[in-house]
């Protein structure tokens, strides 16, 4: 298995700072982000500069709940929905940055992940000097709760295969394929929004969630239709939308993957139970060196 499909064999991070704002969706209040440049090999951490720079690791053990949004968690200081920002930054091929964060969330923008991809174009992604690694699926493991399943299995890219069904007119069963390269994220999958039902709306809001929501970001759907005048942005934005999510929690295991991802039904809490059946099953995977070829390598317990 080759894995020429790799944009670069380089580590990534921003040629240089770049800020912006918006409103946290469950707590409704302002958030300054800002992305930095970071050394190679420190993937992606937050800091909550509200809170002297607190640092919390965006990986797997970080996570703390995952219902309706990632949240993270150390030592008590939490930071939540950052999966948007995170799709972002994987999709955008970037490997390193450290996300200054001014508040308990990330801000939801318009529900989508184009704000912070054109933040990341804006800022440039610039190569650095050490070899960029890749966790490399060796052998399928997957997790299953009734219906809702996802997987993920030896590939030589890393690529996405999802399937969702809603018995609703606007969405019924959709199933999109896409492999992250050659900018696929930000032409296909960025400006995709989230979505919720107009009935989960009311009760998420009774349980002091989604304060921040509203039309301007997300799509609320209703019985027959949606309740944004503004249309779709694409036939199938809801699909489209549950691949970011899965790129974004992905974004998690803190490199680049070389496997392709099976999902039906699936939501955060199966995409953080997937990430962590993976890294306990160390045999399904090892991690490569872009700069080498796979067959070159030899497997070593880590």
């Amino acid at each position: 298995m080759k894995h020429s499909k790799s944009p670069n064999a380089k580590q990534t991070t921003l040629a240089g700072p770049v800020e912006t704002k918006g409103i946290g969706l469950h707590t409704a209040v302002p958030v300054q982000v800002r992305l930095l440049p970071a050394p190679p090999d420190t993937g992606y951490v937050f800091l909550r500069t509200d809170l002297g720079g607190f640092e919390i690791p965006a990986n797997v053990e970080s996570v703390a709940h995952c219902s309706y949004a990632t949240t993270l968690m150390r030592t008590g200081v939490m930071l939540s929905t950052v999966e948007h920002l995170l799709a972002a930054l994987r999709g955008c091929g970037v490997d390193n940055a450290y996300i200054e964060v001014d508040n308990l969330e990330v801000p939801i923008m318009d529900g989508s992940a184009e704000s912070f991809a054109e933040m990341i174009e804006s800022a440039r992604v610039v190569e650095q000097p050490a070899a960029r690694r890749a966790l490399l699926v060796r052998e399928r493991v997957g997790v299953a709760s009734g219906n809702r399943s996802i997987s993920i299995e030896p590939a030589d890219a890393f690529e996405i295969d999802c399937l969702i069904d809603f018995p609703h007119p606007l969405i019924g069963v959709q199933h999109r394929s896409v492999t992250l390269d050659n900018g696929s994220f930000a032409r296909d999958i960025a400006s995709a929004r989230t979505f919720g039902f107009i009935e989960d709306v009311e009760a998420l809001r009774r349980a002091n969630l989604i304060r921040g929501g509203s039309l301007d970001n997300a799509i609320v759907l209703t019985r027959h239709g949606m309740l944004n005048e503004t249309g779709l942005r694409f036939s199938d934005e809801f699909v489209r939308h549950k691949i970011l999510d899965i790129i974004g929690d992905l974004a998690l295991l803190g490199m680049t993957i070389l496997g392709q991802v099976k999902a039906e039904r699936s939501g955060h809490l199966l995409h953080a139970a997937l990430m962590s059946s993976l890294l306990r099953n160390r045999a399904a995977w090892e991690i490569v060196d872009l700069s080498e070829p796979v067959e070159a390598q030899t497997s070593t317990p880590g």
